[in-house]
């Protein structure tokens, strides 16, 4: 009697750790769910803001032309293109605002202040947002690479969770004047 006791506690107790698992597997998910929502909301907002700058005349017209190109491609892109895309956009963004003087030309024109602050605060965004992505992806597959997890399926049909992995390095420019107000 006393057999079939402990082994009734030992498979109440593997059960017990077998749903621990998968819950906290759940939750790494609904994790990288929302970091890649944060992700996909700040490369919008950059391509957006670099869109709107393109657009508003205070560029010469081959820079426009260029930073219009690469954030409206990067706003239409599918997933599986997206991460080229993007970092088109970066580089585009690097390209066009590398002198000085195109920053200073933007800040003089009407409205353009703000629009060179709230574009250094999408750009400095980006990054954060994609570390705490692969972050979270980094985590989940930490926990789907564990034995137990595959032998029991634990993690169901979730797919392999993938980084976001892209050229986010901003524009030095944009970013020169040290930048703890801008975020």
């Amino acid at each position: 009697m006393t057999t079939w006791i402990w082994i009734a506690v030992a498979v109440v107790a593997v059960a017990l750790y077998l749903s621990w698992t998968a819950g906290r597997l759940d939750r790494l998910h609904a994790r990288i769910d929302a970091a890649r929502a944060g992700l996909d909301a700040q490369l919008l907002r950059r391509a957006s803001v670099a869109q709107e700058l393109a657009t508003a005349g205070v560029l010469d017209p081959a820079a426009s032309i260029v930073l219009y190109e690469a954030a409206h491609g990067a706003r239409q892109a599918e997933p599986d293109g997206r991460e080229v895309a993007e970092s088109e956009l970066s580089q585009a963004l690097r390209a066009v605002f590398a002198d000085p003087d195109t920053v200073a030309e933007v800040r003089e024109a009407p409205g353009g202040t703000a629009a060179v602050g709230e574009l250094t605060r999408a750009v400095r965004r980006v990054p954060m947002a994609r570390r705490f992505h692969n972050d979270a992806v980094r985590a989940a597959r930490a926990v789907r690479t564990h034995r137990v997890v595959r032998w029991f399926r634990l993690a169901g049909h979730a797919p392999f969770p993938l980084a976001f992995e892209m050229d986010d390095e901003p524009p030095a420019e944009l970013t020169a004047d040290g930048g703890a107000s801008a975020l």
